[in-house]
């Protein structure tokens, strides 16, 4: 009964203009090659527990990021394997490590920051490939329609808190593969007060 109430609620969102907002950690995407340099020659990403994506998840695997600053231990690999290697951080993770990321949207990362990973077998240099991701909004096709949205189409996003923070130059993502998600960094979640089940509302 408690999941048909919430099923309800989460199909009733969109009508209303709003969307659940998550908190994305710094975490690492590998291509299935830097795999086996970290973990060895065979090694795959095993996964952990499924992620709000359909077909992500969080491995078991983690990884130590290396700036000139300072180390992150225990990072998140994300998967399945891409054919690039991506490591997403917030701007204090780049204060703290001595990075320079640009804010990009995931898999553009021409020009962007360069670290060492290690991993328990090996580590790379990754000469680009470290991105502060810029906020955006997943949507399926059906949402995008329902709330008069498209694919690449920037909004602002006011966040539903006891702190609320209206987010511009907010980017929608629609793909058939997507869940109805918004993503921001702990940064921006920390200057939102956002804890726990949080809704934004999006706004044209």
């Amino acid at each position: 009964m408690e999941e048909a109430i919430i099923k309800l609620v989460l199909e009733a969102l969109p009508k209303a203009g709003l969307v659940e907002v998550e908190v994305s950690a710094r975490h690492v995407h590998l291509t299935d090659q830097d795999v086996e340099v970290l973990f060895g020659p065979g090694a795959k990403l095993i996964p952990k527990r499924p992620l709000s994506q359909p077909g992500q998840y969080l491995s078991e695997q983690r990884v130590t990021l290396v700036g000139p600053k300072g180390r992150k231990e225990r990072t998140a690999v994300l998967g399945p394997a891409r054919p690039y290697t991506q490591v997403e951080l917030s701007k204090s993770d780049c204060v703290d490590l001595g990075v320079k990321a640009p804010v990009r949207e995931s898999g553009r990362i021409e020009g962007s920051g360069s670290i060492v990973i290690e991993g328990p077998c090996g580590s790379l240099e990754l000469k680009e490939g470290v991105i502060i991701a810029h906020n955006h909004v997943h949507l399926t096709p059906e949402t995008a329609v329902v709330m008069g949205l498209h694919d690449k189409q920037h909004v602002s996003v006011e966040v539903l808190t006891d702190r609320p923070l209206t987010f511009n130059d907010v980017i929608i993502r629609v793909h058939e593969k997507f869940a109805n998600r918004m993503h921001i960094d702990f940064d921006e979640a920390n200057a939102a007060s956002v804890a726990g089940f949080t809704l934004g509302r999006i706004l044209k």
